[in-house]
């Protein structure tokens, strides 16, 4: 008979909804500096949060669950090929990885608005901003003070972060339908609905 297990914490739930908002806000607010700016702080603050909890939080939510070797990536990956997907209860080895990833690009993108918000003076990097023309190369659209060259740096890592949100909700879509299961209302609820067959047969 199938039965609910409990997965996902309400503080990872939180965090996730939270980042989507905050994310989405910071991305088409960009002309708006105040508001880019503090939807930024709190984008940041979120994954600050996150690292911490991957590593003190409850079980399906550490990274020691759901980062798994490249030799488990590949077998998985062989698992789907042959139609016969590897259940994981938390994360699988590939939405794992997504994670990490948009953990790094994210730092990235919000580290680089902060270096940009700071060449304008502004921001917790104001007196420590580092420069990216050192000597003063005559970049098209350039300030000479290295401001347009943090921006299109921290442009291009939104934009990274953009493309690897998409990704990730193809894979969601992809694994809800392999596995016969609603991730993103698991992602609500924090519950998954496994079969016997299903719990039986998994990998976690």
């Amino acid at each position: 008979m199938p039965h609910q297990i409990k997965v996902w914490d309400i503080a990872v739930r939180s965090f996730h909804w939270l980042l989507v908002a905050f994310f989405f806000i910071a991305y088409l607010t960009g002309d708006d500096s105040v508001i880019h700016a503090y939807a930024g702080y709190v984008v940041l603050a979120l994954v600050a949060f996150r690292l911490i909890w991957g590593i003190i939080g409850t079980r399906y939510a550490r990274f020691s669950n759901f980062v798994y070797s490249k030799q488990t990536v590949k077998t998985y990956v062989r698992s789907i090929l042959d139609f016969r997907p590897i259940h994981y209860i938390g994360h699988n080895p590939l939405g794992g990885w997504m994670v990490i990833f948009l953990l790094i690009f994210l730092l990235l993108t919000s580290w680089t608005g902060l270096e940009a918000y700071a060449a304008e003076g502004k921001g917790p990097l104001a007196a420590l901003s580092l420069d990216l023309n050192p000597i003063g190369i005559a970049w098209a659209d350039s300030d000479h003070n290295g401001h347009s060259l943090w921006e299109s740096v921290h442009e291009f890592f939104a934009n990274f972060t953009l493309f690897l949100v998409f990704v990730h909700i193809a894979g969601v879509l992809f694994s809800s339908v392999i596995h016969g299961e609603n991730l993103i209302k698991s992602m609500i609820t924090g519950e998954k609905t496994l079969s016997e067959k299903e719990t039986s047969n998994t990998d976690d």
